[in-house]
């Protein structure tokens, strides 16, 4: 069946309304009542207070008045606390996710062989905070402004309506204005947060090799490579500052134009027949309510806001799915019979001043075949899988996995995987260590997994698939079990095993082999044992000069290295029961 892996988009606003959860939300809503109290009594409370107290001649019930509304501002100060301990239940789950997001990013590129990830530590250091915090803005200005102008506009209503009139088209038109600055500012933001990655991936080199820049006197040269990133996001903040003016002048038609209109027309209020206390308590709602209000929007929003669309958005799209089951759906594993790998005259050197590990190689390596490479150690092996899989590009000639170079394949984890001698695990559970490849899998294809690579007693030891797993305790054969469980149950159609199977003894490696062998798809397989060329369809040979590839008998019968090699194990591989393949066991040929 054809594979197919999709990831759902997720844009900032709905990746920011899927990550909220109910039942803080229903807290933070409740909280927001008693909050707002001050906002809605304020200017009721103040007329109430000039008219029937103080210019009434009565001051103690102007007291009392203003009594009520320091009993408002305690309840609301109450609320306010609730409100910022239901904001934590909401923001940290956040900032967690995005943390797993970039780490399970960056490693799975570096696993399946795309290279490492520069940006991964501004991403990690920096923009999942920014993240963080900026959700966190988003939400209080949100909610802050929703509940402030809802209680305002009710109070101004209660208290005189022709007050409402002139107040509020004037704060709705900064409102408007200020909507209508978005798109440029989140253009702007987004050239700020490319121009920081850009610094970070430029310095971060500059700055790991401080001593030999030192040593050799190269200072001019090292500013030079950062000196255009830092002009770049110099000018990117510069933008940012312009629109940050553009905001305070929204805010201006929104919060202090109404305070004027509402001063002008204060006499023809009083002409009317609207009591001064009235006209102080539209005044009170304009400065502690609306003003407030559309300050907290404006710097929510318009930075907090910004910063948060623009930022997750990066952290969404250079990260990936998130690990855990549901972030990929995968209908079956790659078309194994559509990635045939072509090596056309690869060239390959560690310098540009070094002898080639690899000159005008030809290889043709058809989809379903199971391959060996063997030959003495430093002879380009590895060397030679690093180039399968895109991690190392050649100096010359191409990679070609059906027909498309590799290292231009978009989805390089659905297509290849390459597991190298030191197999990598991390601290946490066998299930997170084996399933990043292939988060969909099920506890039934973990466990065959298991069970086919002859596991089982592993996993058992480990405490099951949940169980803990400390790389420190772990011996070197069984961190290599883990890694070729998590190589298998990857969906690629290529699977490279750069001596994977050496710290296994010889009946667990061909228990690993010929599992991988089984699974369908492309298996090449890097020597340390020559019976593990012997369990092969085709073995390439290397001896340094050229490369002979075939089946056993035409290799006994044209390569003399061949001969050596399995000469020298039948000779040893009967005592040791290992036959390993090293340049202590065997001398390069006459003919290499």
């Amino acid at each position: 069946m054809r594979r197919r892996l999709t990831t759902r988009p997720t844009g900032p606003i709905r990746y920011g309304l899927r990550a909220l959860r109910w039942r803080p939300v229903a807290r933070l809503v409740a909280w927001s009542f008693p909050e707002t109290l001050p906002a809605a009594l304020s200017g009721i409370a103040v007329a109430r207070a000039v008219d029937a107290g103080f210019l009434a001649g009565r001051p103690g019930t102007g007291l009392a008045w203003l009594g009520v509304l320091v009993a408002a501002s305690v309840v609301g100060a109450v609320g306010s606390r609730q409100v910022y301990r239901s904001l934590g239940d909401l923001v940290e789950p956040v900032r967690d996710d995005l943390v797993r997001r970039v780490v399970h990013g960056a490693l799975h590129r570096a696993v399946v062989g795309t290279g490492g990830d520069g940006a991964a530590v501004a991403r990690l250091t920096r923009q999942v905070e920014v993240v963080r915090d900026a959700y966190a803005g988003l939400i209080v200005a949100v909610r802050g402004f929703l509940f402030t102008a809802i209680a305002v506009a009710a109070g101004l209503l209660s208290l005189a309506p022709v007050v409402a009139a002139i107040v509020m088209p004037a704060f709705v038109l900064g409102l408007v204005l200020f909507a209508s600055t978005l798109g440029v500012a989140a253009a702007r933001q987004r050239a700020a947060v490319r121009a920081e990655e850009r610094l970070t991936g430029a310095a971060g080199p500059v700055l790991a090799g401080v001593r030999d820049v030192a040593a050799r006197g190269a200072e001019c040269h090292a500013a030079a490579l950062v000196a255009g990133p830092i002009d770049e996001q110099a000018a990117a903040e510069r933008a940012l500052g312009r629109v940050a003016a553009v905001r305070a002048a929204c805010f201006a038609v929104g919060g202090w134009v109404p305070l004027m209109l509402l001063l002008v027309a204060a006499p023809w209020l009083v002409r009317r027949g609207l009591s001064t206390g009235a006209i102080l308590g539209g005044l009170t709602y304009v400065l502690t309510g609306l003003q407030p209000a559309l300050q907290t929007l404006i710097t929510g929003l318009g930075a907090s806001g910004l910063r948060y669309g623009i930022t997750v958005n990066r952290v969404l799209e250079s990260s990936g799915p998130a690990p855990g089951p549901g972030s990929t759906r995968v209908t079956d594993r790659a078309p194994h019979d559509r990635f045939d790998l072509s090596l056309r005259r690869v060239r390959f050197a560690y310098g540009p001043h070094a002898e080639p590990v690899l000159r005008d190689l030809d290889l043709d390596v058809p989809a379903g075949d199971h391959l060996a490479m063997i030959g003495p150690s430093g002879i380009g092996k590895s060397t030679l899988a690093a180039l399968l899989c895109g991690v190392l590009r050649p100096d010359a000639g191409a990679v070609l996995l059906g027909g498309v170079p590799v290292e231009r394949h978009p989805a390089p984890e659905a297509l290849r995987v390459l597991i190298p001698q030191e197999a990598y695990v991390f601290t946490g559970t066998v299930r997170d260590n084996v399933t990043y490849l292939r988060p969909e899998a099920t506890s039934g294809q973990v466990l065959a997994a298991f069970a086919s690579l002859g596991a089982g007693p592993l996993l058992d030891r480990l405490g099951g698939l949940d169980g803990p797993v400390d790389p420190s305790e772990l011996s070197a054969g069984q961190r290599q079990l883990l890694a070729l469980v998590r190589a298998y149950l990857s969906p690629a159609p290529l699977a490279v095993l750069d001596e994977a199977t050496c710290h296994l003894d010889p009946a667990a490696e061909a228990v690993a082999e010929d599992a991988f062998a089984a699974r369908g798809g492309t298996l090449i397989v890097v020597a340390h044992r020559l019976s593990s060329a012997q369990r092969a369809r085709r073995v390439l040979v290397l001896d340094g000069e050229q490369a002979a590839v075939g089946d056993q008998a035409t290799l006994m019968a044209t390569s003399p290295l061949y001969r050596d090699l399995v000469g020298h194990w039948s000779k040893t591989g009967e005592s040791t029961g290992d036959g390993a393949l090293s340049a202590k066991s065997v001398s390069r040929s006459p003919h290499s």
